[in-house]
């Protein structure tokens, strides 16, 4: 089994496609595009994306990507996202004038960073960053990423733990071409427009009210080509074989101009 992911090998996203999949192999991809578009072509039976951050928020570029593919979320994962201050062996941590890593780990690491009077600088991926230090030999520079990511290259942790809060999860979802009909406690994700009237979006979020059907998630994207349109995506409590969801995704449907499952899979605990 081949499982896709965004980044560099040792990167977050493949850390968490060895804990949900098990020992399975990679394939990194370069961009989210290139992830979704290695499932399309078969080249990998499935993916591993982030859909959000519990400190940054959303990625909206893969909600916009599970629009455009027709593709089905089979599962979710969330992964404890621990930074590390990576370097060189033998450099020393009062050595460091720069810090080189992805935008959000960066600003994750914003307080620490200031604290040392170390300065940022951004590049394409964590675990790329360690690829990059590694490869330019700079004895003034660290990387921010994984301990596997420093492990990989090895290259030397110098301290772990570094993100300015501690609360810091992403969430992952699984995606593959054939539909999963999971088993306990499920989420469903939808998508679905509504027509610019007083009162749309309110009826649209009755149809769980009135059912006590838990949401879990609300996002909404411009939709494009029509401007001051928007998509909403909605994650809630259920899936979408069991009758109360049926009925609530009927009743979505009077309201909706377009309605779409992107997949039932089961709750993450």
């Amino acid at each position: 089994m081949k499982i896709a992911f965004q980044g560099e090998a040792g990167a977050y996203s493949e850390q968490a496609v060895f804990n949900y999949f098990g020992q399975v192999d990679t394939q990194p991809c370069e961009s989210f595009d290139a992830v979704f578009d290695a499932v399309v072509s078969n080249k990998c039976e499935s993916a591993l994306i982030p859909i959000e951050n519990s400190l940054a928020g959303s990625i909206h570029q893969n909600y916009d990507l599970l629009l455009r593919h027709n593709l089905h979320i089979v599962g979710e994962y969330f992964l404890r996202v621990q930074h590390c201050l990576i370097a060189l062996p033998d450099v020393k941590k009062e050595d460091i004038k720069k810090a080189i890593s992805h935008p959000q780990a960066l600003g994750q690491c914003a307080a620490y960073l200031r604290s040392h009077n170390i300065k940022a600088e951004q590049v394409y991926d964590t675990a790329g960053s360690v690829k990059m230090l590694k490869e330019s030999g700079a004895r003034d520079t660290a990387a921010i990423a994984s301990r596997r990511a420093a492990e990989l290259y090895g290259m030397q942790i110098l301290e772990e733990g570094i993100e300015d809060n501690p609360e810091n999860y992403t969430r992952f979802l699984a995606i593959q071409h054939e539909v999963k009909i999971p088993e306990g406690e499920s989420k469903t994700s939808i998508v679905f427009t509504l027509k610019n009237v007083p009162g749309a979006l309110f009826k649209a979020l009755s149809v769980f009210a009135l059912r006590d059907i838990d949401l879990t998630k609300i996002e909404s994207r411009p939709l494009q080509g029509s401007p001051w349109e928007y998509l909403f995506y909605i994650d809630f409590i259920g899936a979408e074989h069991e009758e109360i969801t049926k009925r609530a995704l009927d009743h979505l449907g009077e309201y909706a101009v377009m309605l779409r499952v992107l997949g039932s899979y089961p709750r993450f605990k």
